[in-house]
């Protein structure tokens, strides 16, 4: 059989629950509903933060960016999978595929270091009150955000790289909701030992090793949470903390399993359903933990509602 990478100009077809299509009418659905719900909560993240001075802070900045990088992730993913759902075909051009398996990787990565930066800015805030401003100054802030930007699109650029070169001997056929990296990978014709070593070598960098600055820094932040006496200053900790603990366990907790498990140990409806948990549910889900456990975002969303009534 050729395995010539001849097909790379030809569209791909993503199976999702194809064999069930009464599943997949109950997916679109929630897809949708979901999706408005990243759209709308995201957005008002970044505007309230932008718009209230009180919350010019790292901790917003980095919110921010968070929102945006969630915004991005799910308009890269759901608007052509709602268009399969809804429509008779289930394809996507080569050109399609290839930007949304880059920027899925891209994002993805960007946000394994985000998170771990936003927890080094909330052991700053628990264990360094006073000296807090002086050590996450605006240039801090703005070199470490752009660090981990370039640390997901240098991850993406690398494995793209060396996936797309595979060769696929015609098949088509990518068994999910979406281009992305395991489907990519099971669709070639031969086994590539380099991909997983590197694959290993990058979910180290950006997902072992993060989550483990993240465990070091909650660690150093509970000590320092049991000695405070003020109990409005312990809640409010405990608050933003927890919002961030909580969006970390659901984001690191799904994306290890997929992409640091061996792929033949999962099922392959198990695999869609955490794809559909880590790229659709996840990017809603964080606008509502950081807002309806955050009582500064909900004051600001109230004063910029009583200007826009007042004007």
């Amino acid at each position: 059989m050729d395995k010539n990478n001849g097909s790379s100009t030809t569209d791909f077809i993503l199976l999702g629950f194809s064999d069930r299509p009464q599943l997949e009418r109950v997916i679109s659905g929630v897809v949708f509903i979901f999706y408005v719900v990243t759209l709308v909560g995201n957005t008002t993240i970044i505007l309230v933060s932008y718009l209230d001075t009180q919350l010019h802070t790292p901790m917003y900045f980095f919110l921010s960016n968070l929102s945006f990088l969630d915004l991005c992730y799910a308009n890269s993913i759901i608007p052509q999978m709602l268009v399969n759902l809804w429509g008779p075909t289930k394809s996507i051009t080569y050109a399609g595929c290839v930007l949304q398996f880059f920027f899925a990787l891209d994002l993805g990565a960007t946000e394994c270091l985000l998170l771990a930066v936003m927890a080094y800015d909330r052991y700053a805030a628990v264990c360094q009150p006073l000296h807090y401003t002086v050590i996450m100054h605006p240039q801090l802030c703005q070199k470490m955000m752009l660090t981990a930007w370039l640390g997901g699109l240098g991850s993406a650029l690398t494995v793209c790289s060396l996936t797309l070169k595979l060769p696929r001997c015609g098949h088509r056929e990518v068994d999910n909701f979406f281009c992305e990296m395991p489907a990519l990978v099971k669709m070639a014709c031969v086994y590539s030992k380099v991909i997983e070593i590197t694959v290993f070598a990058l979910g180290v960098i950006f997902l072992l090793a993060p989550i483990s600055l993240i465990l070091i820094s909650y660690g150093v932040i509970t000590q320092a949470v049991m000695r405070i006496k003020s109990k409005a200053r312990w809640s409010k900790v405990l608050n933003t903390c927890g919002s961030h603990l909580t969006v970390v366990t659901l984001f690191y907790g799904t994306i290890i399993y997929t992409y640091m498990t061996p792929q033949n140990s999962t099922s392959q409806d198990e695999g869609k359903f955490l794809t559909l948990f880590y790229a659709i549910i996840t990017p809603t889900l964080n606008p509502l933990i950081y807002t309806l456990r955050n009582k500064d975002v909900k004051s600001a969303v109230k004063r910029i509602l009583h200007v826009m009534i007042e004007k």
